[in-house]
């Protein structure tokens, strides 16, 4: 994998307890990660966007993972934050099982380029079930930074 899904994740960008029970909840959760980088000038426009496109259709993918993303001029780079959740989630996924793993990126409304890059570079990373199992019984987020670090 090349480097930029570490290029935007940080310690402080990865959690691997959160604590929403549905989609909202976890939605505005990693919204606060998000937020808390100092990146995102207008909370309210980011979660708009995001729920806008949940709205659309679901980012619940399959295999226990989610995508939750939103374009939105409150960024001027993309924006992600990695959180794991202990409980299933049930995020109206693809396949019709409840999430666990959720990736959530905010990128400017007018750059696609790093967005998409960084959504394949997600898909390509978790199809490995074992790297997902990994990512499940990660303690801290330094281990999920490794996990996702390593080479598929």
């Amino acid at each position: 994998m090349d480097m930029s899904l570490l290029k935007y994740l940080t310690l402080d960008t990865v959690t691997p307890d959160l604590k929403g029970t549905n989609k909202q909840e976890i939605i505005e959760e990693l919204l606060d990660i998000i937020c808390r980088t100092g990146k995102v000038k207008d909370r309210k426009a980011a979660l708009d966007a995001i729920l806008a496109r949940e709205h659309k259709m679901s980012t619940g993918m399959e295999n226990g993972i989610a995508i939750p993303h939103g374009k939105t001029d409150a960024v001027e780079e993309l924006v992600a934050c990695v959180g794991i959740s202990k409980h299933p989630v049930d995020f109206n996924s693809l396949d019709g099982k409840p999430c666990r793993i959720f990736i959530m990126t905010v990128s400017p409304s007018h750059r696609t380029g790093p967005h998409i890059q960084f959504l394949s570079e997600i898909s390509t990373l978790l199809r490995s079930e074992s790297k997902r199992n990994r990512l499940l019984e990660a303690k801290d987020a330094k281990t999920i930074l490794q996990i996702l670090a390593e080479r598929p």
